[in-house]
């Protein structure tokens, strides 16, 4: 396992953590009754999500960064195991950011901060709805990158076992070759 491994391996576990930290509030805005009170939860938690203080963000974002990049940075191989493992892995990881910027804050916007005389009560319950749901999603593509990720590292366990037994098999055959050789010369003096 690399640098740009560890990037990804990273920055999915991150952001992983953070999901299943809003999954505490998600489960109960997707999976059971919907009451005042898990929707106030949900108001609050993430309105303090939307309002965190800049650094917050700006961490959150350049770690997204490290995790597309270290998978570029895969892909810069391009043997079969990153055309399959990494470009799929990208193509999740990719689909995750975009469910996030086209979902997650326009929906968290909406939650958080309302357009007056725009937005009602039933337009925030519904994007928090769909911030869960998006969520939700997310948390499925960056498993997929993490199965992926593992996929690739026992493909290539497997693959370097293979070799490995097919250079001890050549070693031996070439070794028998050259004793049988060996024992032919000595027949013939």
């Amino acid at each position: 396992m690399g640098y740009r491994q560890a990037a990804v391996l990273t920055s999915v576990s991150f952001f992983l953590g953070v999901l299943f930290i809003c999954l505490n509030v998600d489960y109960r805005i997707l999976f059971t009754p919907l009451t005042e009170g898990t929707v106030r939860d949900g108001f609050e938690f993430y309105t303090t999500f939307y309002n965190a203080p800049p650094a917050i963000k700006a961490v959150l974002h350049s770690i997204m960064g490290v995790g597309l990049l270290g998978l570029i940075g895969k892909l810069h191989k391009w043997d079969d195991s990153a055309m399959f493992f990494d470009g799929s892995s990208l193509a999740a990881y990719i689909f995750s950011l975009a469910v996030y910027l086209t979902v997650g804050i326009p929906a968290c916007r909406t939650v958080a901060d309302p357009v007056p005389n725009v937005d009602t009560k039933d337009d925030q319950v519904e994007a928090l709805r769909v911030l869960s749901a998006g969520n939700t999603i997310i948390i499925v593509l960056l498993g997929a990158v993490l199965v992926l990720q593992a996929g690739e590292q026992y493909a290539r366990r497997v693959e370097a076992n293979i070799l490995q037994q097919a250079e001890a098999q050549e070693q031996k055959t070439a070794t028998a070759t050259a004793a049988d050789a060996d024992k032919e010369s000595k027949k013939d003096k």
